[in-house]
């Protein structure tokens, strides 16, 4: 009996329940304010926002002469039955990539009269079925933002109004469509980290052998000459090779024939050259250089005149003088190996040398710290340099490069205090184009990459500044930064396809930076 009575109370609370939930009353939609509503269009006028909420029917939505100002991502993920979608004359700036996504049904857009300047790239992807789009009365911009913009045009099937640039100036009133985009247009470059090598370095030089690249890099922290090899499977630089010393300041490669030699000078213990011997895979000493009157080596520039041979040692104290060295061929009395040659300009305290051609004919720049840099003539009947001119306005100078851009030559000289400059070779002279503030700069070295001309300044007190030749200025413009600390040479490496900066640091870690191509329109 007592359970009898407990199943009828349960099925009269079910069936209570039931009648209570057919006795819910379904839920409205409620036009927002500001907005008419019909079974299947919603209207808003001067409104501010997109409606919450839609019923499923919904197929057409207009936002009017309002004062939306964006349009964010998945804004309308709750409308995917949306077939006419209609947003014009208000104050929109930005469109989220993904603002339209889902909306497979809409056969017509309208995005007229707002206040874009672009669209995020491929922002009707998800528009299968889209006939008709209106993009009148924005402000588009005809530049590599909007590149993608103009090959789609070219491309889809539905009908769009015409699209007319507000800028830059050369394109305003253009049909944006019509225009025709270049193969190399909208593409810069980069240079990302690429690997960074435990070791200090007061220079680095980059040669190759027998199809293999190689880094010599100058530590005196470890008395040592650093010998680093391309490694192409891992795609890195890997330990190669160790030349020790004693207070090794410079590294520097010549490959004479079938000698690749590596010139090592040294604050202490005289100066050697090693040789690559191809049975022991290593380097070993080939000669003892003759540093009689060198004190304090700061730089080795390796050059050929006709078909000999020559490096230069540069002496940066007042006690010594820069030494020209020559190769000499005596196999049959031993005698193979670089010998002075010639004194050059003694007192000064050089820092740099740079072999230079200048209109056909051979010359070499001392740069120095306590004067103006001088220029040396090679005299054909001498077989020897004379002092030929200076480079005036110009002081302090620590460093000098040459490089050509279309065939011109110009000089990146490094000034430790004040600007560096870059000069131009005219009227059988320099002439300064550019100065760039340089405040602890150690380097500014120029280096190319295909067509694309660069000037890395490199400083102990900041960011190494890199600077991008400019075709239509003839000067430098800065490009980026990156970061070395204490840097002191950069250097070109290109293999497998692939091209790197390479920076020695003094004071922290040399870094390897990729220099790679970017597409500024994606």
């Amino acid at each position: 009996m007592l359970a009898s009575k407990h199943w009828l109370w349960i099925n009269l609370i079910i069936l209570c329940l039931g009648q209570a939930s057919l006795a819910a009353p379904k839920k409205v939609f409620r036009c927002p304010s500001g907005c008419s509503c019909s079974r299947e269009t919603i209207i808003c006028v001067g409104t501010s926002s997109v409606p919450r909420t839609m019923p499923n029917d919904i197929n057409s939505l207009s936002i009017v002469n309002g004062s939306l100002a964006e349009i964010t991502e998945a804004m309308f993920s709750l409308m995917p039955s949306l077939q006419l979608l209609f947003i014009e004359g208000n104050k929109i700036e930005t469109i989220a990539k993904n603002a339209l996504r889902g909306l497979r049904d809409v056969t017509h857009l309208s995005l007229a009269n707002n206040n874009m300047r672009a669209l995020p790239r491929d922002l009707f992807h998800d528009l299968d079925s889209l006939l008709e789009l209106d993009l009148r009365g924005n402000i588009f911009q005809c530049d590599c933002e909007n590149k993608w913009l103009m090959m789609w045009l070219k491309n889809t099937n539905a009908t769009v109004s015409d699209v007319n640039c507000a800028g830059p100036i050369e394109m305003k009133g253009k049909r944006l469509n019509d225009l025709p985009i270049p193969p190399d247009e909208c593409i810069s470059t980069d240079f990302v980290r690429h690997q960074s090598i435990p070791t200090q370095a007061l220079s680095a030089d980059i040669f190759s052998h027998k199809e293999d690249i190689y880094v010599a890099m100058a530590d005196p922290n470890y008395n040592s000459c650093v010998v680093m090899e391309w490694d192409h499977i891992e795609m890195n630089f890997r330990p190669f090779d160790n030349i020790t010393g004693k207070s090794v300041v410079g590294c520097k490669s010549v490959l004479i024939d079938n000698h690749v030699l590596v010139i090592v000078t040294q604050l202490f213990g005289g100066s050697h050259i090693y040789k690559f011997d191809d049975q022991q895979n290593k380097f070993t000493k080939f000669q003892t250089i003759e540093v009689f009157n060198i004190s304090k080596p700061n730089d080795i520039e390796v050059f050929q005149i006709a078909s000999e041979w020559y490096f230069i040692i540069v002496d940066s104290s007042k006690a010594g003088l820069s030494t020209l060295y020559k190769w000499n061929d005596q196999t049959d009395r031993n005698e193979t190996g670089f010998y002075s040659y010639q004194f050059l300009h003694e007192w000064f305290r050089d820092t740099d040398a740079e072999f230079v051609e200048l209109d056909g004919k051979s010359h070499l720049i001392l740069a120095s710290r306590s004067q103006a840099p001088v220029i040396y003539l090679w005299n054909k009947s001498s077989q020897k340099f004379q002092l030929h001119n200076e480079i005036l306005n110009v002081d302090d100078v620590v460093a000098v490069k040459a490089f050509r851009v279309d065939e011109e030559l110009y000089l990146a000289m490094t000034c430790y205090i004040g600007d560096s400059k870059v000069l131009k070779w005219t009227s059988k002279q320099f002439t300064e184009v550019q100065a760039l503030p340089s405040r602890g700069a150690m380097v500014l070295q120029p280096f190319s990459f295909k067509d694309r001309h660069y000037l890395a300044l490199g400083s102990d007190y900041s960011f190494t500044q890199i600077y991008l030749w400019d075709e239509e200025i003839k000067m430098f413009s800065k490009f980026k930064d990156i970061y070395v600390q204490s840097p002191r040479s950069f250097n070109v490496v290109s293999t497998d396809r692939r091209n790197f900066l390479f920076s020695s640091s003094f004071k922290g870690k040399t870094m390897v930076f990729e220099h790679v191509i970017v597409d500024i329109s994606l």
